[in-house]
């Protein structure tokens, strides 16, 4: 890709838990503060919920807009929030939110390299262990994504 999708400044470590719908706002508002979507994208992505979790396991949860929605988007970036606390997704444990606004079809190779990277368990307990947002980020850059 040519821009980076990802910056430090979108990376973040809490030390305790928030609801499915905290972790989704504060997704939403990092991409929104990026100048990647429009104020209406987290309600984009609590519809995208209503119809099909994006809870991926690997205590991985994507959160995204739908296809209708596609006009929120301003254009492509990526938020990575670590939960060490958790977050109850839909009875699932989720450590990882990973917030994504893809223009055009980019979402899709934006996916499926968060796909490969946390189908990894090594990685996955990786990140789990980064003591920083800056260390998380370079473990996330590092993996291409």
């Amino acid at each position: 890709m040519a821009r980076e999708v990802l910056s430090i400044g979108q990376v973040r470590i809490h030390s305790g838990s928030a609801t499915r719908d905290e972790a989704m706002r504060e997704a939403a508002d990092i991409l929104q503060s990026a100048g990647a979507v429009t104020g209406a994208y987290y309600d984009a992505m609590l519809q995208r919920e209503q119809t099909v979790s994006t809870y991926m396991g690997n205590e991985l949860a994507i959160p995204h807009g739908t296809n209708e929605t596609k006009g929120e988007i301003l254009d492509s970036a990526l938020s990575v929030v670590r939960y060490d606390g958790g977050v109850d997704w839909d009875g699932n444990p989720v450590t990882f939110v990973v917030g994504i606004a893809g223009k055009g079809d980019e979402h899709l190779e934006i996916l499926s390299q968060i796909a490969i990277l946390f189908s990894d368990e090594d990685e996955v307990a990786r990140l789990k262990t980064a003591q920083t947002p800056e260390e998380l980020f370079g473990l996330v850059s590092a993996a291409g994504v």
